[in-house]
């Protein structure tokens, strides 16, 4: 893996200091081995592999690059009281999460200053770290541009509008605003165990190509637009379309008009698949900090300084659960979170927004206390719902809000 070169101060190298003791399940996570790199075969399943697969998958899979920003956003640090949070009835700290849960990199970003920045399991601020299903939200992004730029004429139109190929398929036929909801309608299992219809769209698109594993799901069960129903190959059908709309790889669409803007300081990936489009749904790689950057951006509804990078009415669109319709909501989506545009939204009258994938990958989002909170794990499932993981998580996010606002 190429490394950026990063530049901190030796204020900021303290706080890259690995919390005492061992980190949770060292031994099972590769430690003896030097923390190796799985194959093609592994890397997402085998967690004796997932700590240096997780933050080297640009080393098993092609990609592209985008280019680093050639003047980055400075992330200058500041002191911080300490982060404190209540889980399982009793007081918590930084130190605890780390100490409980499988986390390869935690950042605390406050008004664009760093307040935390931790690394466990001997990785570093030169990793690039897997997005797995944050990158939906970076989908999301391309397509509000395009939206802007007009290449896009509205997100009432079907996909099949810009992509004939998928014509008379119900993913075709799906408008572009509820891809983005994850409400096409069509039934579709992904639970990680091998034998989903995330594993059977997987196999035709590596073998064919993303049409054909599209094209593969016939019926839709449910009207368009009514129900959430979470399915990666719905962020797949948006990423055909940005290629469509744009000409070019969404890579190189974003390089130049999200993430060199932006500041990056490090060049991103993004795995490449046969037909030349990315993964989509997941495999960006990034380091923390330009996580992190992505994150202010988001917090700034957009804008760095006085240039508007994200259109801001599309960004508010997509994570203000107020902007949803009810089925859309937290605690309608689903019993938790709301969906917006590809992005989770947290329940409560304040604008709270979250990047979320497998494994226990997250960014979260606080516009209004401009608060980021960027966490890279290997945890034990992909889906961390069903493990202490992500009410852990959570319980943490609430008492860093908690800390700097009210919720």
């Amino acid at each position: 893996m190429r490394q950026g070169k990063i530049l901190l101060s030796c204020a900021v190298l303290l706080t890259l200091a690995s919390p005492a003791g061992a980190a949770p399940d060292e031994d099972l996570l590769g430690k003896a081995s030097g923390y190796p790199v799985g194959s093609l075969s592994n890397w997402f399943y085998d967690e004796s592999v997932r700590v240096g697969s997780f933050s080297n998958v640009d080393q098993i899979l092609p990609h592209y690059t985008l280019a680093k920003s050639a003047t980055p956003l400075p992330l200058p640090s500041a002191p911080d009281s300490g982060i404190e949070y209540r889980f399982a009835d009793r007081s918590h700290t930084l130190d605890d999460f780390l100490a409980h849960q499988r986390v390869t990199g935690f950042l605390l970003i406050k008004d664009g200053k760093v307040l935390a920045e931790r690394y466990q399991y001997d990785r570093n601020a030169g990793h690039r770290f897997i997005s797995h299903s944050m990158a939906k939200s970076i989908v999301s992004l391309a397509v509000g541009m395009a939206l802007g730029e007009k290449k896009i004429a509205s997100i009432d139109d079907t996909i099949a509008k810009y992509v004939p190929a998928l014509a008379g398929n119900p993913y075709g036929e799906t408008t572009i605003r509820n891809m983005l909801r994850m409400a096409s309608g069509v039934p579709f299992t992904e639970v990680y165990d091998g034998k989903d219809d995330f594993t059977k769209f997987n196999r035709i698109r590596f073998s064919q190509d993303s049409v054909a594993a599209l094209r593969a799901f016939t019926t839709r069960e449910v009207e368009q637009g009514t129900v959430f129903h979470y399915a990666s190959n719905q962020t797949v059908a948006l990423t055909v379309l940005m290629h469509a709309v744009t000409g070019t790889t969404m890579s190189d669409y974003l390089t130049t008009r999200l993430w060199q803007p932006m500041g990056a300081e490090a060049d991103a990936t993004w795995t490449m698949m046969k037909d030349g489009t990315e993964a989509g749904a997941g495999n960006f790689n990034a380091v923390l900090r330009d996580y992190g950057r992505l994150g202010i951006l988001l917090a700034n509804d957009g804008a760095i300084g006085d240039k508007q990078i994200l259109p801001k009415e599309y960004l508010l669109d997509a994570t203000d659960w107020h902007r949803q319709p009810d089925g859309f909501r937290p605690g309608s989506a689903t019993r938790y979170f709301g969906y917006g545009y590809q992005f989770w939204l947290y329940p409560g009258e304040k604008r709270r927004f979250a990047l979320l994938g497998v494994y226990g990958q997250s960014i979260f989002v606080d516009p209004g206390l401009k608060l980021v909170m960027v966490i890279t794990a290997a945890a034990k499932n992909a889906n961390v719902g069903n493990e202490p993981f992500a009410r852990e998580r959570d319980a943490l996010w609430r008492g860093v809000v908690a800390k700097y606002g009210s919720w």
